[in-house]
């Protein structure tokens, strides 16, 4: 994935929960997760200010013209950080958590969201996720999900304006 496409990046923002940020490029109708960034405040014995958070965003997105930063929409300090330094366009994130997991389970199953393999974070999320066995309606057991988050973010609010449902299947 180079230059070509479009690249968009997508936060869980956490300060002493884990922060999890994907670059994403977006062509030919599938979306790749090349890089990310993953920062676990309590492991590290260091909460990150916004900040710092937003020097790792610069650092994940060198060289990468990005179109929109999608964030968790109550990260308000943060998204408040990112527009004060003028350089990307934020979006607050579609956190609808049921219908993002469906649509994010939907592009997954048709192989239109694909991570790359040095996203050992998303990926060992992704081992880690699972429904809620103890819940009547669907809900995740929500621990190992920051990864998992942003990724729901940048499907529900960037695919699934791009492409319908139909589009998917093919």
């Amino acid at each position: 994935a180079g230059m070509d496409g479009r690249s968009y990046v997508s936060i869980d923002y956490g300060t002493h929960n884990p922060c999890s940020m994907g670059l994403w490029c977006v062509q030919a109708g599938r979306a790749v997760r090349i890089r990310e960034s993953y920062y676990d405040g309590r492991k590290n014995q260091h909460p990150r200010t916004d900040e710092e958070h937003y020097a790792a965003l610069e650092q994940l997105t060198h060289g990468y013209y990005i179109q929109q930063i999608i964030v968790d929409p109550s990260a308000a300090s943060f998204i408040e950080t990112i527009r004060r330094h003028g350089r990307y366009l934020v979006v607050q994130a579609e956190n609808d958590v049921v219908n993002g997991i469906r649509t994010t389970a939907a592009l997954l199953q048709a192989g239109r969201v694909l991570l790359h393999e040095s996203c050992t974070d998303s990926l060992r999320e992704f081992g880690a996720y699972c429904w809620d066995e103890k819940s009547r309606q669907d809900k995740v057991v929500k621990e190992n999900d920051h990864a998992m988050d942003d990724i729901r973010y940048f499907c529900a609010t960037v695919l699934a304006r791009e492409y319908r449902w139909a589009d998917w299947r093919r």
